[in-house]
């Protein structure tokens, strides 16, 4: 019997392995996983703030601040407006905290002045990281001239001092309500965050299951709202913490809301609650957590 070269016609040669791919519903590619990452990542954002106790300790403070702003007249029975008491009282039984010069309970100021404060904490904080996150990863994804016009504006604001053009906004908007200092905290305050987003979206950009979605014909919108965004859930809750912690500490700049150690403590919340998403970005911090366990375990 002949040889027969492997390139002869009619030559046996040995079967080649298939190339592995990951199957989906269209045509073989792999299927949108938007939703799934989601899923696992607000599982996964649970459990980091269940078993960190910096991060509980947060939970727990915020949830308590959040019954206090739905039921304050619970816990505080005088009218915070009123000027119906002597001035300038002392703590007592009757005004755990005092009066004002006006004559009002200070004890109810605080308790009432809770709502608004987290009104404008989770408020400014959402938009304003709404605002980043659309900008950024709009920035990263469509690239070009898209890409200059929003870093332009990015770096235009990055570079305006904010806290006294805050003050300069507050003094000519004196008396103008929550809802315009929510606004202007908003439009002054997503820059670096927008920043953060766009490094982000920039290593996810060329990743095997976005450029399958190119493939399979998907919308750029579609990829950007189902593919990229469910991917950068850890980054974006502790995005909106770190807007909502400094959207607090400059309401409070600009007016007189509720006494500092309230600020303080709602501030600590948000402060808190965002050791357990460093520990998301930065794995480096779970194994020292978790070895400091098992060596406690050994040693006892």
């Amino acid at each position: 019997m002949a040889i027969m070269a492997p390139g002869d016609p009619g030559s046996v040669s040995e079967p080649s392995q298939p190339t592995p791919t990951l199957l989906g519903r269209d045509g073989g590619l792999p299927a949108p996983a938007g939703g799934v990452t989601g899923a696992r990542s607000l599982r996964r954002m649970t459990r980091a703030v269940i078993s960190n106790r910096k991060a509980t300790v947060g939970a727990l403070l915020l949830l308590f601040f959040c019954l206090v702003a739905l039921f304050p007249g619970v816990i505080a029975h005088d009218d915070p407006n009123a000027e119906i008491y002597p001035r300038s009282l002392g703590p007592s039984a009757q005004h755990l905290l005092g009066t004002t010069a006006f004559g009002q309970d200070m004890f109810a100021q605080v308790v009432w002045g809770t709502r608004p404060v987290l009104l404008i904490a989770l408020l400014a904080g959402l938009g304003a990281t709404l605002i980043a996150m659309l900008v950024g990863v709009s920035s990263a994804f469509l690239g070009g001239a898209w890409d200059g016009v929003l870093g332009l504006v990015t770096d235009v604001l990055l570079v305006i001092p904010l806290f006294p053009l805050l003050i300069i906004i507050g003094s000519y908007l004196h008396g103008a309500g929550t809802t315009v200092l929510i606004a202007v905290i908003i439009l002054t305050s997503w820059s670096y965050t927008a920043r953060q987003v766009r490094a982000q979206a920039l290593s996810l950009r060329n990743r095997d299951f976005l450029n399958a979605a190119r493939v399979r014909g998907e919308r750029s919108l579609y990829i950007i709202v189902a593919e990229i965004i469910p991917t950068m859930t850890s980054l974006l809750v502790a995005a909106f913490l770190t807007n909502a912690l400094y959207a607090v500490l400059f309401s409070a700049s600009l007016q007189f809301i509720v006494p500092g150690l309230c600020i303080v403590a709602l501030g600590s919340a948000f402060a808190l609650l965002n050791y357990a998403f460093d520990e998301i970005g930065n794995p480096a911090l779970r194994p020292v957590r978790s070895m400091r366990g098992k060596r406690v375990k050994r040693a006892g």
